[in-house]
């Protein structure tokens, strides 16, 4: 039995039906299985291929079945996505290799009866593509299916951006984004990484948009890049980098990052800071500060301090004492589909539609906390004007005391980094 397939399958079965995150779940499958390089990377693509398609893949699943999906044992229901994964998006699988070794994991995986059922579907899959073809029109349902997303996150990008670019998104959304990290410069430089990751076999270069960015093309397991485990560098992605950028700390100031868990911004504007000042990093779950003082710790950082806290309280807590306040606002990650598997089909429009409301609120909040002078910067890894524009400019029109500096929307398909959006505002 073919043990990456097994793993792979297991896995979609925890991120589908348990509820697990993609990247926790094959974390977890791939330290107990111990697999080689080749079944690692061949069962890792099978896991975030299979869940990327998702809805997409469970269509043409059904054109092969008599009965509707959720009629369907969660455990066959796995087994027959990577199967059907196999045969329809991944042509340098043999069709004969993907049926014979779904049926057999079947069996142990599902049991006697379920692997004939398995076989059934599968071989009729084979023998009659043309069942399962997309349809060919230019309707939002059709792009959907085509480019693996649900509906109505194609219904937002066509409203926003029209039909055309909204194609270019959702197609970028399934490229693999390349591995982008944050040299850490009280650690490091960037020679330094760029010359360990050469003799770690990865292929990399510098980034044009910040200069502590590297972008690596291709890597290995990144549990054993030492500079990783030891602090040297951070994974962190170039759009995200320009925020603590933008935000321009000093040496000494005293700087609030609103919503700071896991840390990557906090610790990031702590290096920019020389590691002298002082850094509040709040969030409102005890373990992501937990998370935030692991990071702080790794990276040699001593300036952070993670404090329990809501971000709508901010401005009440902190009132006129920052002289830089950060908002990595909680918003839709629809600018990150490309880094996250899941994400795309974990997210429902009554959620997103509920959103700009607290963003506001925690703008607002926020704001109170900046001093005469002081820098506030809001941004999200969304790409939706409801959450960036609209809530920037609704503030100003409520708070002459502060002004735009400049403002940035990033697209991956024009940019080459994360959906990502920035505004820079001053208190006057």
């Amino acid at each position: 039995m073919d043990r990456a397939r097994f793993s792979a399958i297991k896995t979609v079965y925890a991120v589908q039906s348990q509820g697990a995150y993609s990247n926790v779940a094959l974390a977890q499958i791939l330290r107990q299985e111990k697999l080689s390089d080749i079944d690692r990377r061949f069962c890792t693509e099978l896991v975030y291929g299979t869940i990327k398609v998702g809805a997409s893949l469970d269509w043409k699943i059904s054109k092969y079945v008599d009965r509707p999906l959720e009629k369907i044992d969660a455990k066959i229901l796995a087994v027959l996505r990577v199967g059907m994964y196999q045969i329809f998006f991944l042509d340098r699988v043999p069709n004969s290799a993907a049926v014979n070794e779904s049926v057999e994991i079947a069996k142990k995986f599902c049991g006697i009866g379920a692997s004939k059922f398995v076989n059934g579907v599968l071989r009729s899959a084979v023998r009659a593509p043309q069942k399962s073809e997309f349809p060919n029109d230019n309707s939002v349902e059709t792009l959907a299916l085509k480019t693996f997303h649900p509906a109505w996150i194609v219904k937002l990008f066509v409203e926003e951006f029209g039909l055309e670019t909204a194609k270019k998104i959702c197609a970028t959304d399934n490229i693999e984004p390349s591995l982008c990290l944050r040299v850490n410069f009280l650690k490091s430089n960037r020679a330094e990484i760029l010359d360990t990751l050469k003799k770690f076999g990865a292929t990399a270069e510098i980034s044009k948009l910040v200069p502590e960015g590297i972008i690596c093309k291709s890597h290995g397991a990144l549990d054993s890049f030492k500079p990783l485990k030891i602090g040297m560098c951070q994974v962190q992605d170039e759009s995200s980098m320009l925020a603590a950028h933008w935000l321009n700390p000093a040496e000494g100031d005293f700087v609030i990052d609103c919503c700071a868990a896991p840390g990557g911004k906090a610790t990031h504007i702590a290096e920019l800071m020389k590691n002298h000042g002082r850094i509040i990093a709040a969030d409102i779950y005890e373990t992501k500060l937990q998370h935030i003082k692991e990071n702080a710790k790794r990276l040699g950082i001593k300036i952070i301090e993670p404090v329990l806290l809501d971000a709508r309280n901010i401005g009440e807590k902190f009132f006129n004492k920052a002289d830089k306040v950060l908002i990595d606002a909680p918003c839709s990650g629809l600018g990150v589909i490309r880094r996250k598997a899941d994400l795309r089909w974990k997210k429902s429009f009554e959620e997103i539609a509920e959103l700009p409301k607290l963003q506001a609120e925690i703008l607002a909040s926020a704001a109170k906390a900046v001093k005469k002078g002081g820098t506030l910067i809001y941004s999200t890894c969304t790409i939706i004007r409801r959450e960036n524009e609209d809530i920037v400019e609704n503030f100003l029109k409520n708070n002459k005391n502060f002004k735009i500096v400049k403002m940035k929307k990033f697209l991956p398909h024009i940019d080459g980094t994360d959906g990502f959006f920035i505004a820079k505002l001053v208190r006057s």
